[in-house]
């Protein structure tokens, strides 16, 4: 193998993966010309065509469909080999590829990625924040913090390692000035702040004794930042329907106050997942370890013991 060959293949896997040359250059920290000289060399040494160019995006040929599949394995047993040696090295090393919500990663998982770090030195870390689903297995992570139930997967372990609980608060301004909801029927005539998703308000969720409410309405204030909501419920513009995660400090505090406690949603699971592998590599064991060991010391999310109804 010629001794650019495997970045050649690198570039290739990276790019088909991210749909780009733009994109596959940021994800392996090359230019977008060094990802396109990268294929073309491939090409050439193949002497196949083995991607369609438009402005607008890229596709396989055929012959580029085959070589994706053979290059995409020759990573992976790369890679396995490269945790097999680590296993036996037992220090984390190399780059831990993450990705976690954006508000809860940078509240909660972020501190704990700058502790692992400060431990092992020869250690980097690539951190992706992002709300969107994120394929573990095409786009090359090493761990993901998700919430919500598990889908069925067999490439993918999951292990739940704490919980979500959604809970709605406002200002004691706002609650004096207008009034306490009993109920999820009372929120038509409140002022509320609702989380934008994609374009469209979501939805809060409520138990009820004849089964699941969901209040659909938009908010009159809809934003698309649960940090930005937050400020705004701070500030008495109304009602928000947030996690504890982010409200548990507030309502302790006392410059939030939990309304319809009793009609709270049941708690989502929080989960770490990675891909399922012969061998889990240091870095990545070593940081689910610590992930578990922190939060099993008492969690910021946990469900409040208190709290006004």
């Amino acid at each position: 193998m010629e001794s650019n060959r495997l970045g050649d293949i690198t570039a290739f896997v990276a790019a088909v993966k991210t749909g780009s040359f733009t994109a596959g250059a940021n994800a392996i920290g090359l230019t977008r010309s060094a990802v396109g000289k990268s294929i073309g060399r491939l090409e050439a040494q193949l002497g196949v065509r083995l991607l369609n160019r438009t402005t607008r995006q890229l596709s396989l040929t055929d012959d580029g469909r085959i070589v994706f599949e053979r290059c995409r394995q020759i990573l992976d047993d790369l890679d396995d080999m490269e945790a097999a040696i680590a296993t036996r090295r037992g220090t984390p090393s190399g780059t831990l590829k993450l990705t976690a919500p954006i508000s809860f990663g940078q509240r909660h998982v972020l501190p704990i990625v700058d502790e692992y770090l400060k431990q092992w030195p020869d250690l980097r870390a690539n951190i992706w924040f992002t709300d969107r689903f994120v394929d573990l297995i095409e786009e090359g992570f090493d761990v993901a913090i998700r919430v919500g139930e598990p889908q069925d997967d067999s490439q993918i372990m999951t292990r739940t390692i704490a919980s979500q609980q959604f809970i709605t608060c406002a200002s004691p301004e706002y609650l004096e000035r207008r009034g306490i909801p009993e109920g999820p029927q009372d929120l038509a005539e409140h002022d509320t702040i609702v989380f934008l998703s994609a374009g469209r308000p979501r939805p809060w969720h409520f138990e009820t004794p004849a089964g699941q409410y969901l209040h659909e309405a938009p908010g009159r204030l809809n934003i698309d930042s649960s940090e930005a909501m937050r400020q705004s419920a701070l500030a008495g513009f109304g009602l928000v329907n947030l996690p504890t995660y982010i409200l548990g400090a507030d309502v302790q505090e006392g410059s939030l106050v939990e309304v319809m406690k009793a009609y709270r949603q049941k708690p989502d699971p929080i989960r770490v997942t990675y891909p399922t592998k012969r061998h889990l590599s240091p870095r990545t064991r070593g940081f689910i370890d610590l992930l578990v060991e922190r939060w099993e010391q008492g969690v910021p999310w946990e469900p409040l013991a208190e709290s006004s109804k």
